[in-house]
C-alpha cells in the first residue's frame, strides 16, 4: 500500500475536501482508495457498519473513495464535553474521559491504536490518503504527535501542504510551517496546494514562481474557490442560510456541545426552507419549529438554554400554535429530569429538563452506536426511514407510550420503539440522527410541522454526490494528478 498525507497550514485550510477529492478522483480510476485520518478531534461523528464510531468528515471521505465507512479510517475520535477535556474513543469505542493534560500523555499509547489501523488497511488497499489535523507547526502539541508529522515520520509517507489564500498571508503560511519543521519532516513535504483562490491566475504567477524558487518544493495545483460548495462539515456549523419568504421557518438552538448538525443539511440547502441557528444572547424568532439538537454535554448545555431564557422563549412559541422537535440530547431536555450518576458527560449528576413531556434519562455507560431502519409514525402514516443512533442515555416514561418510530428490525440493544410524540401532536422526540436525509420522511416531519406547505425534500445523498463529483472534477483541472501520482509511487513508504 502507498500512503500519502495531506497535511495543512491551518485548520480549515482544505484539508478534507482535498482529501475527499482526491478519494474520488483516483476511486474513478480504478485505485482500491481508503481516507484515514490518525486522531481527529470532533463533534461530528459517523456510525460504521461494524458499529463503531469515527468522524463525519472520514465517513464523507469513504463515500468519496466508494467504500463502506469502517473504524479503521478514524482510529482516534476525541470528542469535547468541555473547555480542556473529551471523550477518547479507540477504534470506534469510547473508552473514557480525558483533560487535555492527561490526553497528552497517553499519545504513545494511542500512537498504538493508529498504526494498528494503518496496517490493517495496508492489507487491503492499494492507496491510503491521510488527512492530518490543525496544522503541524504547533510547538506545543510536537512532543509524541500521531496526528500530523509523528505519524508521516513513523510510516515514512510523503506529505503535501495545502494553504487557504482567500485568509491572506498564504505565502507566509506556507514558508512559515515548513520552517519549523525537523529536516528529515521538511524533506518529505513534496509540494504545495494552494486552496480557494479568486481572480485572476495571472497575478498570482510571480509568487508561485517566487515559493518553489525559495522551497525547491512545487506547487502542485492553485483550487478556484467553489461557491456553494455544501458538503458534510467535519466540526464547525455551517451558517444561516437566509431564504427569505420561505414557505417553513426553522430555529435550531446553538448550544456549545451541539453535535452531529449535519442532521440538518438538507433543511438548509433547501431554497423554500429557512435555518435560522439561534446563538448566544439571541432571542429565538418566530419561526414554525423548533429543534433542539444533539449535545455531547447535554446536562450542561441544559443549563445553558435556560440561562439564555430560551425555555421560556420555547414555551411562548408552543402557546402560539408552533412545533418543538428534540433529536438525541434535545430530545432528552424535553423530559422531566437528565441524571448522570456516573459522571459520564459533566459533574453534574441531574438537571431538571424543560418538563414538556413525562419521561426522564439516565446516561449510562454503555454508548449506543448503531445503524438502523424504522418506520416513522407520524400524521397516521408510516412512512419508511433510517439513520443512526449515537447516544449514552436511555429514556423512560410516559410520554413514550406514543412512539415516534418504530424499528423495522432487531435493534442492537433489544429497543422496538423510539422517541415519543406528545398528545397534542405539538412536540416530538428522537435518539434517530439523519432523520432528514431521506425525502419521504422529510415530508412527513414538514407535513406535520405546517399542514399547508408543499415542499418537495432533496436527497441529501444525490446532493453529496453531485458536491463530489463537482469536486473531482475540479482536481483534475486545476492539480497535478499526475505529480501527485508521481510522488506517492515514488516514495519508498508502507
Amino acid at each position: 500500500m502507498k500512503t500519502l498525507m495531506v497535511q495543512g497550514t491551518t485548520s480549515d485550510a482544505g484539508k478534507s475536501t482535498l482529501v475527499a477529492a482526491l478519494c474520488r478522483v483516483f476511486a474513478k480510476r480504478g485505485v482500491k482508495v481508503a481516507p484515514f485520518k490518525p486522531q481527529n478531534m470532533a463533534l461530528n461523528s459517523a456510525v460504521t457498519k461494524d458499529g463503531g464510531e469515527i468522524g463525519r468528515a472520514q465517513a464523507l471521505q469513504a463515500i468519496a473513495a466508494k467504500v463502506e465507512p469502517e473504524i479503521d479510517f478514524n482510529p482516534i475520535l476525541l470528542k469535547p464535553n468541555s473547555d480542556t477535556g473529551a471523550q477518547v474513543i479507540i477504534h470506534g469505542r469510547a473508552i473514557s474521559n480525558m483533560e487535555a493534560g492527561k490526553y497528552h500523555d497517553y499519545k504513545k499509547v494511542a500512537m498504538d491504536a493508529v498504526i494498528t489501523s494503518h496496517n490493517r488497511l495496508a492489507k487491503r488497499f492499494e492507496l491510503l490518503l491521510v488527512e492530518g489535523a490543525g496544522s503541524p507547526a504547533e510547538i506545543n502539541l510536537r512532543e509524541n504527535d500521531i496526528a500530523n508529522m509523528g505519524y508521516a515520520e513513523e510510516v515514512d509517507c510523503p506529505v503535501i501542504i495545502i494553504a487557504d489564500i482567500d485568509k491572506g498571508g498564504v505565502f507566509a503560511h506556507l514558508v512559515g510551517t515548513l520552517a519549523l519543521l525537523s529536516e528529515s519532516e521538511q524533506a518529505r513535504v513534496k509540494g504545495f496546494v494552494i486552496n480557494r483562490f479568486r481572480g485572476d491566475i495571472g497575478l498570482l504567477q510571480g509568487g508561485l514562481d517566487w515559493l518553489e524558487e525559495y522551497t525547491n518544493k512545487p506547487v502542485l495545483g492553485v483550487l478556484p474557490y467553489l461557491h456553494d460548495l455544501a458538503l458534510d462539515a467535519e466540526d464547525a456549523v455551517a451558517i444561516d442560510n437566509n431564504v427569505t419568504n420561505a414557505t417553513i421557518n426553522i430555529a435550531v438552538l446553538l448550544v456549545p456541545h451541539i453535535s452531529n448538525h449535519t442532521d440538518f443539511d438538507a433543511l438548509r440547502l433547501h431554497p423554500n426552507i429557512n435555518i435560522n441557528y439561534v446563538r448566544h444572547t439571541q432571542t429565538i424568532p418566530d419561526v414554525d419549529l423548533i429543534i433542539l439538537p444533539g449535545s455531547k454535554n447535554v446536562l450542561g448545555d441544559l443549563s445553558f438554554l435556560k440561562n439564555e431564557g430560551w425555555d421560556t422563549q420555547i414555551k411562548r412559541h408552543l402557546r402560539y400554535g408552533g412545533k418543538v422537535l428534540g433529536i438525541c440530547g434535545g430530545m432528552q431536555m424535553l423530559g422531566n429530569t437528565i441524571n448522570d450518576p456516573d459522571g459520564i458527560e459533566s459533574s453534574l449528576k441531574q438537571v431538571n429538563g424543560l418538563a414538556l413531556c413525562d419521561f426522564e434519562t439516565t446516561l449510562t455507560t454503555q454508548k449506543v452506536l448503531t445503524k438502523i431502519t424504522a418506520t416513522l409514525l407520524l400524521n397516521n402514516q408510516q412512512t419508511p426511514c433510517s439513520g443512526y443512533e449515537i447516544h449514552a442515555g436511555i429514556s423512560q416514561g410516559a410520554a413514550l407510550n406514543k412512539p415516534f418510530l418504530t424499528f423495522d428490525e432487531s435493534h442492537p440493544h433489544g429497543f422496538m420503539f423510539d422517541g415519543f410524540i406528545s398528545d397534542d401532536n405539538a412536540i416530538a422526540g428522537t435518539y434517530l440522527h439523519g432523520l432528514f436525509d431521506e425525502a419521504d420522511a422529510t415530508s412527513q416531519i414538514l407535513k406535520w410541522v405546517k399542514p399547508s406547505a408543499s415542499i418537495n425534500p432533496i436527497s441529501i445523498a444525490t446532493h453529496r454526490e453531485q458536491q463530489l463529483e463537482r469536486l473531482a472534477t475540479m482536481c483534475e483541472t486545476h492539480l497535478n494528478i499526475q505529480q501527485i501520482i508521481s510522488i506517492y509511487e515514488g516514495h519508498n513508504n508502507d
